[in-house]
């Protein structure tokens, strides 16, 4: 899920609100003690976490403090996109991240070095394809020659080829545009475009302004384009760090627990954090599915260590897919990204 924003400056507000609470993580004169118990490797000063500026499930565990009982101080890092997401792990910046499955898919097959160790959510309505009013679109067929933004290397990116393929028509035919969320809601407002596949608050606020919209994840899951927001970790620091990765994932576990058993309290934790109404805040959260983490060992997602489920095929899918729209030059073979999916440390989190 991603945080409602109505503005640039309510975005910029968000940002660092949320840079406030992460900076509470990380004192600045903390810092780690002790060795990992597991491999007896010396535990770094900060376990770098990335993740967007507009992610609602996010500021659960910011708000709540979950990220500070890791055994190092947290350093919360934010960026717009995945695909900036990618470039950080690349430069080696970060450690950890909660991401889009198909920036996923992408550092997967680029050899990015990271491994997915949860999954966040499986996104529904969150993400959707809003057109304009006045663009006089019905359905999906309709945007032919029509200009339609997204972030590129996005899950709604995937997800609006996706849905152009699933109706026949072929992406060429429309004019795609890499816009920011911020940037998509300005041109919407300006009428520079037709419409936008993006997710939730700007999709909200697409909707507010004269839009309507026409499709969304979750119909294009139950056609087989699935997405998810997934946390990776650098293998390398999870090799050396195994008990600071599954203290992170039991943050994560506990987070989604809350969300399934406690909406009421999560959508007032969320709108405490960024500033919203609770039923915007539970609107928000309601838009992803949150699967439990006990239900994620099961074959249909991560499955148990050594034996990757489901969600590695979906990985590898996307791959295939970013090359039949020159997105990527070439995918790997399925072990590829079942070496990619490792639900060890959610067993032991979940000890």
């Amino acid at each position: 899920m991603r945080t409602r924003t109505s503005t640039p400056s309510r975005a910029a507000s968000f940002a660092l609100a949320l840079a406030a609470a992460a900076a509470l993580l990380l004192p600045g004169t903390l810092a780690a003690q002790g060795t990992d118990p597991a491999t007896g490797e010396k535990y770094p000063p900060v376990f770098n976490i990335a993740t967007f500026n507009s992610a609602t499930a996010t500021a659960i565990p910011i708000q709540e403090g979950y990220f500070n009982d890791l055994g190092v101080p947290a350093k919360i890092v934010f960026f717009d996109s995945g695909r900036d997401i990618n470039t950080a792990f690349a430069s080696r910046s970060i450690e950890a991240a909660t991401v889009g499955s198909s920036p996923v898919s992408l550092g997967v097959s680029n050899n990015l070095g990271y491994e997915v160790v949860f999954i966040n959510d499986v996104i529904g309505p969150a993400e959707s394809l809003a057109v304009t009013k006045k663009s006089g679109i019905k359905t999906v067929g309709d945007l032919k020659g029509k200009k339609i933004a997204t972030p590129f290397a996005s899950t709604a990116h995937y997800s609006l080829l996706a849905a152009l393929l699933q109706e026949g028509v072929d992406p060429s035919e429309v004019t795609i545009l890499d816009l920011q969320t911020q940037d998509i809601l300005a041109s919407w407002i300006r009428g520079d475009i037709d419409g936008a596949y993006v997710w939730t608050p700007v999709l909200e606020e697409l909707v507010r302004n004269d839009g309507t919209v026409i499709t969304d994840s979750a119909k294009l899951a139950e056609k087989g384009a699935i997405t998810a927001d997934v946390s990776v970790v650098s293998k390398e620091f999870a090799a050396k760090y195994p008990t600071l990765v599954t203290n992170y994932v039991k943050a994560l576990v506990r987070t989604n627990g809350l969300i399934n058993d406690s909406p009421d309290q999560a959508a007032g934790i969320v709108a405490k954090n960024i500033e919203i109404d609770v039923p915007t805040a539970a609107a928000q959260l309601a838009g992803n599915n949150y699967v439990r983490g006990a239900d994620q060992l099961s074959p249909r997602y991560l499955g148990p260590k050594g034996k990757p489920g489901d969600f590695a095929k979906t990985l590898k899918d996307t791959a295939d897919f970013h090359v039949s729209q020159n997105n990527l030059d070439k995918a790997g073979d399925l072990s590829i990204y079942q070496a990619a999916v490792n639900g060890g440390f959610l067993e032991d989190a979940l000890k």
